[in-house]
């Protein structure tokens, strides 16, 4: 099953939109936006959405950098491993998928907060360790949150609609366009 380009692009947007919003702090729905993709879309589309949505996200607000190469191929790793484990399963139900955020949270906050910020921001591997603590908690609440609430609605009502197909969806614009 491939989503298409409609599909992944409107996602991405919906991603970006919900963190450029700001409204809870760690508004981070990267990880449970890709796990639908994990489990049932192409390897490199699993891949692919996070990196794209990261890099989209922090050329529209902060401009690309080192923090985008790693925090991008953070998430697009995380997006392969879940690809894998997804696939071995028969079904991937929300248990799983709250089991999946808590540890790619705790990976990825682990890469990025841990071992990668000491080299960016000049602290020691302690005081990441130690400040990386309540972040995490918090990313861990915010996954949680997300996984609740966003997956099961991107997994239904975007990904596994048949009207946002990218055929449907081009031959009712050319139909608008040439009528």
């Amino acid at each position: 099953m491939s989503v298409g380009i409609f599909k992944f692009l409107i996602s991405v947007f919906f991603a970006n939109a919900i963190r450029i919003l700001r409204f809870i702090p760690n508004n981070d729905p990267i990880m449970g936006m890709m796990l639908p993709f994990s489990k049932q879309e192409k390897v490199y589309v699993s891949v692919l959405f996070p990196i794209v949505t990261m890099v989209s996200f922090d050329l529209l607000t902060s401009g690309l950098g080192l923090w985008t190469l790693i925090t991008a191929a953070t998430y697009g790793c995380l997006g392969l491993s879940f690809y894998f484990a997804y696939k071995k399963m028969k079904k991937v139900d929300m248990k799983r998928y709250l089991g999946s955020g808590v540890i790619g949270v705790l990976i990825f906050d682990l890469v990025t907060g841990v071992i990668a910020a000491p080299f960016m921001f000049g602290m020691s591997f302690p005081q990441a360790f130690i400040g990386q603590i309540p972040f995490t908690l918090l990313h861990l609440t915010t996954v949680t949150g997300y996984i609740l609430i966003i997956t099961p609605l991107l997994d239904k009502h975007i990904l596994k609609n048949k009207n946002l197909d990218d055929t449907k969806i081009l031959t009712l614009l050319f139909k608008r366009s040439f009528a």
